[in-house]
């Protein structure tokens, strides 16, 4: 029977991704085996981790909504993968066709035993950079709970001294068949021996250090090199550090996501930068000359008499590095700055004074104050915001 992965998050089925994402950040902040030492929470670690590394793929996902489940390795292809036998749970698609076309007759002839060794499944971990580590590239040590090979074994499952042996239930086919009648006949079915999973074989003593799995769960720490250019939900592969498959079989992969944190002053869009800088009204009429603090180092930026706020200004080459899909870096984005010019909301008497005289000398037209039409004497709305800014 297929796991609830909806359940174990907490989720609807119907849930998008930001949804499902934000259920597991919670689950996995309350359970991690560094901050949860209760009994039992490790083991709901996993199943979070494995429930979101299950809906966060859309094929995976799909999958789980048709009933089916890629984490089992008996029903979603090799170590839980994606893109399995969909029909695995009915006895696999050849055994439909058996069914009605009558294949395994013919004194066994069928698909034989399933190997035990097995390719293993992928991992996910994630890991959380800022704009800089980002945009530099950084080496950091990550620690990674997997599966790794027994090594009292070495994945064989059995005890020092003592082999697997063969199924009595399926005499080693991995198989058992039977005969229905049927409207249409007699009906020959084969189906995965119960007794030995499909294996042929049993492991009469397993071993003790992993019970007959041919691995173990360790935790272990790896070194992950993060090139420069990555961004927010960007996955690093290390191959072969996943989990290691059943019977000791080839691991699959880890991948390392970026959780890229917010940054004070810059708002990333790709490899580039955008920032906020604000000058006073003044030197925005009469012309400045602005610092701007970039990732590596200061540019001077010229701003230039009479500039309106909200004007952009591009420094090239200031941004991230462009990070192509081959891992290479193509140039780097732009560093977009963008003018906030400041207005003053408290001016003294000499203040206004002096405002109102450069109105005058430029001929800006200066409203009289009106009085409203319930003679209270009070300003109208109209004259308050148009003058308002030099009595705040």
């Amino acid at each position: 029977m297929a796991k609830d992965y909806y359940g174990i998050l907490g989720v609807s089925k119907d849930a998008t991704q930001d949804q499902i994402k934000r259920a597991y950040r919670k689950l996995a902040r309350e359970l991690h085996p560094d901050v949860n030492k209760e009994d039992g929470a490790q083991e709901r670690f996993r199943e979070v981790s494995t429930a979101y590394e299950v809906l966060s793929d859309p094929q995976k996902r799909q999958m789980v909504d048709l009933g089916g489940d890629p984490m089992d390795s008996g029903g979603g292809g090799a170590g839980g993968r994606a893109g399995g036998d969909p029909f695995a749970g009915f006895g696999g698609l050849g055994d439909i066709m058996d069914a009605f076309f009558g294949g395994g007759s013919g004194g066994g002839a069928g698909r034989g035993p399933r190997s035990r060794v097995q390719q293993g499944s992928d991992a996910l971990l994630r890991l959380e950079l800022t704009l800089e580590d980002c945009a530099q590239g950084v080496n950091r040590d990550v620690t990674v709970d997997t599966a790794v090979v027994c090594d009292t074994c070495q994945g064989g499952g059995s005890s020092a001294g003592t082999a697997p042996s063969t199924c009595d239930t399926c005499e080693g086919r991995g198989e058992i068949q039977s005969v229905q009648r049927s409207f249409l006949g007699q009906v020959m079915t084969s189906r995965p021996c119960p007794v030995c999973r499909g294996l042929g074989e049993v492991i009469t003593d397993p071993c003790q250090q992993c019970s007959g799995d041919g691995r173990v769960r360790s935790r272990r720490t790896i070194t992950v090199k993060i090139p420069g250019g990555v961004g927010d939900g960007m996955r690093v592969r290390l191959a072969g550090e996943g989990e290691v498959g059943p019977g000791g079989g080839p691991a699959g992969d880890l991948f390392v996501e970026v959780e890229e944190l917010p940054h004070e002053r810059f708002v990333r869009d790709g490899a580039d930068l955008h920032c906020d800088v604000q000058v006073p009204m003044t030197a925005a009429a009469l012309g400045t000359v602005v610092n701007i603090e970039t990732l590596d180092d200061q540019e001077e930026l010229t701003v230039e008499p009479g500039t309106q706020a909200g004007t952009e200004y591009v420094l090239s080459g200031q941004g991230l590095p462009k990070l192509r899909s081959n891992g290479r870096i193509s140039g780097h984005g732009d560093l977009h700055v963008h003018l906030d010019v400041v207005v003053p909301t408290k001016l003294d008497d000499t203040q206004a004074d002096l405002l109102r005289q450069l109105a005058s000398e430029r001929d800006e037209e200066q409203p009289e104050p009106t009085v409203s039409a319930n003679g209270n004497g009070h300003r109208s709305g109209i004259f308050s915001r148009f003058r308002g800014f030099g009595h705040r």
